[in-house]
């Protein structure tokens, strides 16, 4: 029999950890299971809400003081006591039959690391179905995220979504100390490796992310920082994708810049490529008013990323053009 544990992080959502937590409990899969949250410094404390499951989940709650995401998995990994471990971010809830597929494809062919798709659920509102329609949208993210079968890029398991088989996750050594990207740091650490990584595409999880345009442009602004990390770290990390959204920013500023001075048809790209996200998304969800707000959340999602990969991409010149110049200093002293 496998032993499964699901570890879930915890910041300040006591409400959605209980949609997650209801969702477990509805699950067809009967192997052994444990529930693990790792509360990481909350103020609004998820106490109560496990206590509403601790009948009908074996659930183990922990607590510490604030270190991020990556930490708090860390943590809730060191307890468990799982063959597998799995990930969710707490503003997921999962569909009835969840483990029941992703049990199936582990029994017959044991896997390193895996994921699952996203998507948004029709009780969603209008903004979180235009906040994961821009994240998943071969339009906007190239279908990275395991949503389109034309992808410009592998896919790598996100943590909203992640499972591990345990020898690999204390293999290279859980997740890095990294507070955005810390997820594909891992899954790279693991390809590195040698183990494999998966993409379970016949189930999925619900996935809210963020409720506010403004809470979201922070999020995507600081992905854009992550991926010149990332890039820093592992070699060959960086990807034509992962360079769009900033050329895409550059480029929009040029055709502004135009369309003032010269013509308005300078416009004219700028105007297919709304259109085209105003139709992929009204085919998506039949409603004109989530069309609209996706293509307000694909803007801010290319513009946030593509503003905090040119952001870091600068001060990591500067902080080595810093470095070079005190090198250069010693020599001459």
């Amino acid at each position: 029999m496998i032993c499964i544990s699901v570890i879930v992080p915890v910041y300040n959502r006591p409400e959605e950890l209980k949609e997650l937590l209801d969702s477990l409990t509805i699950q067809h899969f009967k192997e052994k299971t444990e529930v693990i949250v790792v509360e990481d410094g909350s103020s609004i404390t998820s106490h109560d809400a496990v206590e509403q499951f601790k009948k009908q989940l074996k659930l183990k709650y922990i607590t510490q003081d604030n270190a991020g995401p990556a930490a708090a998995r860390n943590r809730g990994a060191r307890e468990a006591e799982g063959d597998y471990l799995f990930f969710f971010d707490s503003d997921c809830t999962l569909p009835s039959d969840f483990f029941e597929q992703v049990g199936r494809h582990v029994r017959n062919e044991p896997m390193d690391c895996f994921g699952t798709r996203d998507q948004a659920h029709r009780f969603f509102s209008p903004i979180q179905k235009a906040i994961s329609y821009s994240m998943t949208s071969f339009f906007t993210t190239g279908g990275i995220r395991g949503g389109s079968k034309s992808k410009m890029d592998s896919f790598y398991p996100r943590s909203y979504s992640m499972g591990v088989r345990r020898e690999v996750f204390d293999a290279v050594g859980g997740f890095s100390a990294m507070r955005y990207g810390e997820d594909i740091d891992f899954c790279l650490k693991v390809k590195e490796a040698g183990y494999k990584l998966s993409l379970v595409d016949d189930t999925f999880v619900y996935h809210k992310r963020r409720s506010t345009f403004r809470s979201f442009y922070k999020q995507a602004f600081c992905s854009g920082t992550a991926r010149i990390d990332l890039a820093l770290r592992h070699k060959g990390a960086l990807k034509l994708v992962h360079v769009l959204p900033s050329a895409a920013v550059v480029g929009l500023a040029i055709l502004l810049g135009l369309s003032v001075g010269v013509s308005a048809w300078f416009l004219l790209p700028a105007v297919a490529y709304a259109l085209l996200i105003i139709v992929d998304s009204w085919r998506k969800f039949r409603s004109f008013g989530v069309s609209l707000l996706s293509l307000w959340a694909s803007a801010i999602q290319i513009v946030g990323y593509g503003s905090g990969f040119l952001y870091n991409a600068r001060e990591r010149l500067i902080m080595r053009r810093r470095d070079t110049v005190a090198f250069q200093r010693t020599l001459y002293k």
